[in-house]
């Protein structure tokens, strides 16, 4: 009898000591701040969303948002859009890739096709696998955009910034899938 209750208690001591640190690693840590992200001081990442194409996985999108954003005016809230490579990819591909979807959300003059291709080819690099570029939107500006915590450039030009957001958030994206998954849990 007597050793049954020193098993107790034993087992209620140890019990005791594990719960706090069970506790601690079922808590959600908080997210890691990259370089491009720092700027949006409380931003959120949501959880990532694959881009597959003919059985091929390209990438991994995630949002970065404050608190209240809303998918509905997306281009005039701050935020990150960031795409973690599955594959190489050349630069020129992704860039031409990028005006084929952005003429999907809405219309623009040769020129300005033009002016934003030549701009996302000096800027994209080639990606291999594991590579990120994050774009950051900033109201009113345009684009800013990063590689692996390293700053690339600016397009700054705001219609520009509503397009190329717009390949993954606008309602006319040919992914409609996969923009479902980036704005789950936040506000049309």
């Amino acid at each position: 009898m007597l050793r049954s209750i020193r098993s107790s208690i034993l087992a209620c001591a140890v019990l005791g000591m594990l719960t706090p640190l069970c506790a601690l690693a079922n808590t959600a840590a908080p997210p890691v701040t990259a370089p491009e992200t720092a700027a949006l001081k409380g931003a959120v990442p949501t959880a990532y969303a694959r881009l597959r194409v003919w059985g091929f996985e390209v990438y991994d999108a995630r949002l970065w948002t404050l608190p209240g954003f809303g998918a509905s005016k997306f281009e005039q809230q701050p935020f990150a859009l960031e795409l973690k490579y599955l594959r190489q990819l050349e630069g020129a591909a992704i860039a031409s890739r990028s005006i084929d979807e952005m003429r999907r959300v809405g219309t623009f003059t040769e020129a300005q096709e033009k002016s934003w291709l030549q701009a996302m080819r000096q800027l994209f690099p080639n990606v291999d696998r594991n590579d990120r570029i994050t774009g950051l939107n900033w109201p009113g500006k345009g684009v800013e955009f990063w590689l692996n915590g390293q700053r690339l450039g600016w397009v700054q030009d705001p219609v520009f910034a509503r397009l190329f957001f717009g390949i993954w958030l606008d309602e006319r994206t040919s992914e409609p899938k996969m923009r479902l998954q980036l704005l789950q849990g936040l506000a049309p």
